[in-house]
């Protein structure tokens, strides 16, 4: 296991993409020092690590940093290479957990923050087609995953899951930061309503989602929503 100071995480509470990390580095067991950042007022570290993106997660490994969450992922389990494993071995299984991740990042995070973004009759068609998007995910895994037990990448969570795991076990706090509905309710989905529910049974999962309620203030303030949007 590496010393403490050799892995270093630059983050935030409330990113699901910080979160990935955090759950992959609890999930394979390495040791990491941790360093919350502010991203309205970033720190140097961060813009001389991530000069470019100026975002985070940036994975600091023996002073080296590596960015962007799947890219960093990926680095985990080529250089650590103890069970259990996050990417299967398999390269068409591999191709097809690398196909659905594209398609959560590239599809259900645009459509999320259409909803929050737009109102009236333009937010009833950004529900619509964000639950068309869900659709689509959830025909997907019901296909390419049948073994599901109870995770998409077996007993332990794979990459996949802890890429939807980390924004989708969020989904109460994203309905209520929109105006309390059921709008976005995964219930309805009964392959990924099932993946969601396992992941939040999780210990890890449950320490490391960010706070409900302040979850909900954070996306209302950043989107400069109120109750009744």
């Amino acid at each position: 296991m590496e010393k403490e100071t050799e892995v270093v995480l630059l983050g935030s509470w409330f990113s699901s993409y910080s979160n990935r990390v955090r759950l992959a580095l609890e999930i394979k067991g390495i040791e990491y020092e941790y360093i919350e950042q502010d991203l309205t007022n970033k720190s140097q570290e961060l813009l001389n690590y991530n000069p470019i993106h100026k975002k985070v997660p940036v994975l600091v490994h023996k002073g080296k940093p590596i960015v962007e969450s799947i890219v960093i992922l990926e680095y985990i389990e080529d250089c650590w290479k103890n069970e259990p494993k996050l990417w299967p071995e398999e390269p068409y299984e591999r191709a097809k957990v690398r196909f659905w991740i594209n398609y959560y990042d590239q599809k259900i995070g645009p459509s999320s923050t259409a909803v929050l973004v737009s109102k009236g009759s333009e937010k009833d068609k950004a529900i619509e087609e964000s639950n068309e998007v869900l659709k689509v995910l959830e025909e997907g895994i019901e296909r390419d995953f049948p073994k599901r037990t109870p995770f998409l990448n077996g007993e332990n969570p794979g990459i996949l899951d802890i890429v939807i795991g980390s924004s989708a076990c969020n989904v109460e706090a994203f309905n209520e930061a929109i105006g309390g509905g059921e709008d976005l309710s995964l219930e309805k989905y009964s392959c990924l309503f099932a993946l969601v529910t396992a992941l939040k049974n999780l210990p890890i999962m449950k320490q490391y989602l960010p706070p409900h309620h302040d979850l909900v203030a954070i996306i209302r303030k950043k989107f400069n929503l109120n109750q009744d949007a």
